[in-house]
């Protein structure tokens, strides 16, 4: 054979084998690594947390594109122009592959960060605020990683002319963001917005909110649009910016407690004061109360009834629903069996026909009989309707679960 031959055939055995050997030490060191990372995972409570699932593809896809790169000078006999072509398409890969390892970076932060704070928890109002500041921040630093990579992408290649473009995308970044205000306005105040939301933080995740007449949870904060989820299961989707411009209703802004009401309207025989105590019976024993506000208050008189305001407190609006509703069933059920005539009533007047007739100047019959007849009043079935107070919910918002 000749010699010539022999030598190429050795240098592309030589290839053949570097490329295996960086096939295999690529998915070594990779695997070698996450076995230790998930290892200490269960010791630690934030190493480890989701770089498996974040870090995982990208790292080994960095490991095996730099051992190809470290291989591509042994390739014998390549011509010039294949051999910049093959360097330039693995740098690109090394270049997209980073910009990866640095998203999933984001996210490992923002999973090692929340880790802390358990939306679950009674008391989660900084757990609510680092959630939302956290996931705005996070698709705000996505989207300055994926313009510096498309930037890094440009500055890969030779040809100084494109250098040049890689350079002036950088520096054209303000230019373009204000002819972007410009030209799609809706979607620059959504951006301005989430800002604003970040910082003042007017809603956060798992917020208890009133919009447009909806109760709902704050269920996603994304960078154009919340999703509320309603009571019933459905979804309300808000753009940000009505949250700046508009006024909406937070029952969790501070704290999660809440006043709730539960009106009677009973007859003015009953007696306010056994009212009171049975008030007191029910509701202090009572899991959902939160031992703070009971109380019963005559409210409103009107002609034909009594209102009677029952006030108590919950720690969250769910228990609070469900508190008033055990509160009505049980007092209504009380009255009914201690004063059952104490209900609201339509009242009748018997009336002689005999002095409804003099009364009137017209005659009566021959037998001068005096059979009383009835006339209904003109009086009103049932109670008054009354105003509630600003802060409690609508009919459709008081069946709300968590």
């Amino acid at each position: 054979m000749h010699p010539d031959l022999t030598q190429t055939h050795h240098r592309w055995f030589l290839v053949l084998f570097l490329f295996c050997a960086a096939l295999v030490l690529s998915n070594t060191v990779h695997f070698i690594l996450f076995r230790v990372l998930r290892r200490k995972q269960a010791d630690s409570a934030i190493l480890g947390w989701g770089l498996q699932q974040h870090l995982g593809r990208p790292a080994r896809a960095i490991f095996i594109l730099s051992c190809l790169l470290a291989i591509v000078p042994a390739i014998p006999d390549l011509p010039l122009n294949l051999d910049g072509l093959i360097r330039q398409g693995l740098i690109i890969a090394i270049v997209l592959s980073l910009g990866w390892f640095a998203v999933g970076l984001v996210y490992v932060f923002q999973a090692a960060a929340m880790r802390r704070y358990d939306l679950n928890a009674e008391d989660n109002i900084r757990a609510r605020r680092v959630h939302t500041q956290l996931q705005l921040f996070r698709r705000m630093i996505i989207g300055f990683i994926v313009l510096i990579d498309f930037g890094a992408l440009l500055w890969s290649f030779d040809d100084p002319r494109i250098w040049h473009y890689g350079s002036g995308l950088l520096a054209s970044a303000g230019v373009a963001s204000l002819i972007l205000a410009t030209a799609a306005k809706s979607t620059a105040a959504n951006l301005l917005a989430g800002l604003q939301i970040a910082f003042t933080e007017p809603i956060r995740i798992d917020d208890v909110v009133v919009v447009q007449g909806e109760w709902g949870r704050i269920e996603e904060i994304n960078s154009a649009y919340v999703v509320i989820k309603i009571w019933d299961l459905r979804r309300l989707i808000v753009p940000l910016s009505y949250f700046i411009e508009n006024s909406f209703q937070n029952w969790s802004r501070e704290a999660t407690d809440i006043l709730g009401t539960a009106f009677l309207y009973v007859d003015y025989s009953i007696p306010v004061e056994e009212l009171r105590q049975q008030l007191d019976a029910i509701v202090h024993p009572h899991p959902l109360w939160d031992k703070k506000v009971c109380g019963l208050q005559v409210t409103n008189l009107s002609e034909h009834t009594m209102e009677l305001r029952c006030l108590m407190s919950s720690h969250n609006s769910s228990q609070n629903f469900d508190l008033r509703c055990d509160v009505r069933e049980k007092m209504t059920a009380w009255i009914q069996q201690h004063y059952p005539d104490a209900f609201p009533r339509t009242r009748f007047a018997a009336i002689s026909s005999a002095a409804n007739a003099n009364s009137q100047g017209a005659p009566t019959d021959q037998k001068g009989s005096g059979a009383p007849s009835f006339a209904v009043s003109p009086r009103r079935v049932g109670p008054q309707a009354s105003n509630q107070p600003q802060n409690q919910p609508s009919q459709n918002s008081e069946q709300a679960r968590s």
